[in-house]
């Protein structure tokens, strides 16, 4: 028997299945049709699904999931061992809040701080007593490279190259990489600094679609011998709560 656990983010939707804690098998989708949905279930005996979704609007294909299995949706009363001080947790998103469950699943008992380096870039802290407080969202790394194209008339559109290294660049394009990589580099830096004067044990965890590239950006880090990087920590999360869940 297996768990499925579905991920609809904002670029792209994630699908995972679970035996227990035991990751079987996951998948990244930008578009998923019904031949997607029918493979997973002859693939796998799935007794049960969860969905979390950052989407207003009903994806057309989790009725062909709820016609399968009986579907929970993930929410904060599910959030596995949290306890949530948010001044607004009806507008939390669910993925940072699936995220710090994943987290504190996977690393009991510490301080977790999760950047989570997708469309956009979240800091978020769990306390090693499960307790979350806020976070921080700020434009991802695409966005920052499409936002100066987009706002300016002169700017080109420049993709990120992780073999910059340099603190400034001497051209347009490098100066362009210069300002949003190091300018990332240079946040993700500060905030760590400020979780770690909070924290006693400071657990850092990457997470997301830019999460490889920010780690390689991270290297020469002081902090790059306490960070892990969990893909799937938003998949653990929701897997963690199911878990919980069973009614």
């Amino acid at each position: 028997m297996a768990q499925l656990v579905i991920d609809i983010g904002n670029s792209f939707t994630k699908m995972a299945v679970f035996d227990e804690a035991d990751l079987l098998g996951v998948g990244s989708y930008n578009k998923i049709i019904e031949q997607d949905i029918q493979d997973l279930f002859q693939a796998y005996h799935i007794t049960k699904a969860i969905i979390s979704t950052v989407k207003k609007e009903p994806q057309p294909w989790v009725e062909l999931v709820e016609k399968h299995v009986k579907v929970s949706y993930f929410n904060s009363s599910m959030a596995y061992g949290i306890t949530n001080h948010y001044a607004t947790p009806q507008t939390l998103g669910l993925d940072r809040l699936a995220a710090v469950t994943g987290a504190l699943y996977l690393y009991p008992g510490l301080d977790n701080l999760v950047i989570d380096a997708g469309t956009c870039i979240t800091y978020d802290g769990v306390d090693a007593a499960g307790n979350y407080y806020g976070g921080s969202i700020s434009p991802g790394l695409q966005m920052r490279f499409k936002a100066l194209q987009y706002y300016t008339s002169a700017l080109p559109l420049v993709n990120a190259d992780a073999g910059f290294s340099n603190y400034y660049g001497n051209d347009t394009v490098t100066a362009m990489r210069s300002g949003v990589q190091n300018g990332i580099l240079y946040e993700v830096e500060g905030f760590i600094q400020n979780y770690n004067k909070q924290a006693q044990s400071l657990n850092i965890i990457l997470t997301g679609g830019d999460s490889e590239f920010l780690h390689t950006m991270l290297k020469n880090s002081i902090f790059a011998g306490y960070i892990k990087t969990e893909p799937q920590l938003v998949l653990e999360g929701l897997n963690a709560a199911i878990q919980e869940h069973n009614d």
